[in-house]
């Protein structure tokens, strides 16, 4: 039986130079598992709450004006153009609400991707640590179907620049000032990073697509574990994400 690939295009918001990846996913994966391969993707360590939100009045939108562009569309043929689709992953956290927005929470650990949508014209904002409040805008970009790529290679990420968010910087901002601090390898700002992370030497456009490859096979898992089974990490799985497998290869 034939499986579709879906092909995503993600891009950290608000932040410049830009930090992206393309990548490739089976299509029969949970929405949690997406959220999950993002994080890996962008340097996300599953050590915050995680939510990935659809604008779905306005995905709609885009697909009817797409499909008929002759077509006029009156201000309510979409509702209101604010309905949302809130994929959260349950916890005993007392449930989501927001008076501001019209939004539906749905259960992300029980959601595929392919009951969703097979339509390019979808997109996902993942949104992580609220405090920071971290988001990635995740676009749908192809969905097809190829024997020449074995299932157990998926996910994959297939590009990509930039190398992603330091947890608990303080957001966009906060990155742009780590970023400048490295860049400058001087002053005050520049010795509290390296006294709090332990590093003298931090490249902020690094992308290893190998590297990113071998972690994909393996990181999300524990992040279902931390998020979804809400067991601690190893000590093993901490030196993966930590990339412990380096300085011991050295």
């Amino acid at each position: 039986m034939k499986r579709p690939i879906y092909q995503f295009y993600a891009e950290l918001d608000d932040f410049k130079p830009k930090i992206w990846r393309r990548f490739q996913v089976k299509g029969d994966i949970t929405v949690a598992r997406l959220g999950y391969i993002v994080q890996v993707l962008f340097e996300m360590k599953a050590s915050h709450l995680m939510a990935i939100e659809s604008p779905i009045d306005e995905i709609f939108r885009k697909h009817f004006t797409r499909k008929f562009p002759d077509k006029e569309v009156s201000p309510n043929h979409f509702g209101d153009g604010e309905k949302i689709w809130r994929f959260e992953i349950p916890d005993d956290l007392e449930p989501y609400s927001d008076s501001h927005r019209n939004v539906s929470v749905m259960d992300a650990t029980n959601t595929k991707l392919s009951r969703i949508t097979s339509d390019p014209c979808f997109w996902f904002n993942l949104n992580y640590d609220f405090g920071d409040d971290w988001w990635v805008t995740i676009n749908l970009e192809d969905v097809f179907e190829d024997d020449t790529i074995p299932s157990d290679e998926l996910p994959q990420v297939i590009e990509g620049a930039g190398f992603g968010i330091v947890e608990d910087v303080g957001g966009v901002g906060g990155l742009g000032d780590f970023a400048k601090a490295f860049k400058k390898k001087k002053g005050t700002a520049y010795k509290e990073y390296c006294e709090w992370l332990g590093i003298t030497e931090f490249d902020m456009d690094e992308f290893d697509l190998d590297d990113m490859n071998f972690r994909l096979k393996k990181i999300p898992r524990i992040y279902k574990q931390c998020y979804e089974d809400r067991k601690y990490p190893t000590q093993k799985s901490i030196d993966l994400i930590e990339r412990k497998y380096k300085s011991n290869s050295k």
